[in-house]
């Protein structure tokens, strides 16, 4: 320090073994040492986390740093800043003097400052005939000075571990998204396998994670999602060996489309037409009051030749029944006694959906030949989900039949977004 001597604090203030050994250490500043101050404060903003110090603390030092009239900081320009609290406001964008003091204190306490005080606690200083200073009474900028190269070394740290942290996020994302496609592709295309129980341990890894993940937590994170990838990788590509080596590839396909062995028929009651009625004249409201509404069973018939070529070309692949429920579980609810355990007892569920989503019989039922019954209540049950997007429920349906038996509809995407909006352990950040 200028005076070489050790400086107690005034009035009430006490004097610490921090501030003495602050003191000391100012005093071992090298001759000829400078530093950019304006460098040495991006390197003090990088180096925060690990100095303990607030943002609101470095808006301080940043007011103080620029009443210091020289660009580098050194000991043959004086290391003492004595501007009042009122300009130290002014250039802190108007920072309240009590929370000036608070700050001051911290930054005092952090050994980046340290208090010369005058005999009556002002802050000024005392120059010669000829201009110069002679004494200055405020806060010694020195200890920046001594620990420069500590608090260059102590940002190089931090830089380093965001760098480290952010590759890490990049490698999880990417192994995130691979295991997020395959599995969605494994769904899709029918290939064996419990893909609803890998789907949901997928979630489960993703969901461990908390909002703010530390290093080690991201990279025990991506070591399970790593491992995770491998498996379904190799899975998936021993399947495509053994699909290979069979080199029946149209054997293989008939055998992962869906399957349709209850006709949604038996649950939903339908309208028996009368002798001589026509469509026009039911949908213009022109049958009888005394028409009553009967049960028609659809007896299953083989099919053989070019319609069951056709059929297996419309239907649509079909999908595990845990996943549909865990894509779609607002459906639950409807079905009987309030559960749903079996196939039947989602088409049950999705007749009654079907009925209070205001869904014509004729175009459920149409949704029912062209998916398979399976599908059609699959897809009633992601129309339950997003009812309060679909204007038009039965409208909606008839377009997805449409597209499904052009082929250019898939359930797959829009049940796998669902299941990740609607994870059974949703609720943290992933």
């Amino acid at each position: 320090m200028e005076s070489g001597s050790v400086t107690t604090p005034f009035g009430r203030r006490s004097m610490t073994l921090g501030m003495l050994a602050s003191q000391a250490a100012a005093r071992k500043i090298e001759p000829g040492q400078s530093i950019d101050k304006w460098k040495l404060y991006r390197a003090l903003c990088e180096a925060r986390p690990l100095l303990g110090i607030t943002d609101r603390a470095l808006a301080i030092l940043n007011a103080l740093l620029s009443f210091y009239p020289k660009g580098e900081l050194s000991e043959d320009n004086g290391l003492v800043v004595f501007p009042s609290n009122a300009q130290l406001s002014l250039r802190a964008h108007g920072m309240a003097e009590q929370t000036i003091r608070r700050h001051l204190a911290t930054l005092i306490e952090a050994g980046l400052l340290i208090r010369k005080d005058s005999p009556n606690g002002k802050r000024y200083a005392r120059k010669e005939q000829g201009g110069e200073l002679r004494e200055a009474f405020g806060f010694s900028l020195a200890p920046l000075l001594v620990r420069a190269e500590e608090i260059e070394r102590l940002a190089a740290e931090v830089v380093a571990e965001r760098l480290h942290l952010q590759r890490l996020r990049e490698r999880l994302t990417l192994c995130r998204r691979d295991v997020a496609k395959l599995i969605e592709m494994a769904l899709e295309e029918g290939a064996a396998g419990d893909w609803s129980a890998i789907h949901l341990h997928f979630r489960n890894v993703v969901e461990q994670l908390p909002r703010s993940p530390s290093a080690e937590q991201i990279a025990t994170t991506l070591d399970e999602m790593e491992m995770l990838r491998e498996e379904i990788v190799n899975q998936l590509e021993m399947q495509v060996k053994t699909h290979n080596q069979s080199g029946n590839a149209q054997q293989t396909e008939r055998h992962i489309q869906n399957s349709n062995p209850q006709s949604i028929t038996e649950l939903e009651p339908a309208f028996e037409r009368k002798q001589g009625e026509t469509a026009d004249d039911r949908s213009k409201g022109r049958v009888g009051p005394t028409e009553q509404i009967q049960k028609v069973e659809r007896k299953s018939e083989p099919v053989s030749g070019a319609n069951a070529a056709a059929s297996a070309n419309a239907a649509l692949k079909s999908f595990p029944l845990g996943l549909v429920l865990q894509a779609c579980p607002e459906i639950t609810a409807y079905g009987p006694q309030g559960a749903i355990g079996t196939w039947r007892d989602l088409m049950a569920a999705a007749v009654v959906v079907r009925s209070m989503l205001g869904v014509s019989p004729s175009a459920y039922e149409q949704a029912c030949e062209i998916m398979g019954a399976e599908n059609a209540a699959t897809v009633m049950a992601c129309v339950l989900e997003r009812a309060g997007h679909i204007t038009s429920a039965g409208g909606y349906l008839r377009d997805l039949t449409r597209r499904a038996e052009k082929g250019e509809f898939a359930i797959g995407p829009m049940l796998m977004a669902l299941a990740r909006i609607n994870s059974p352990v949703r609720g943290k950040a992933g």
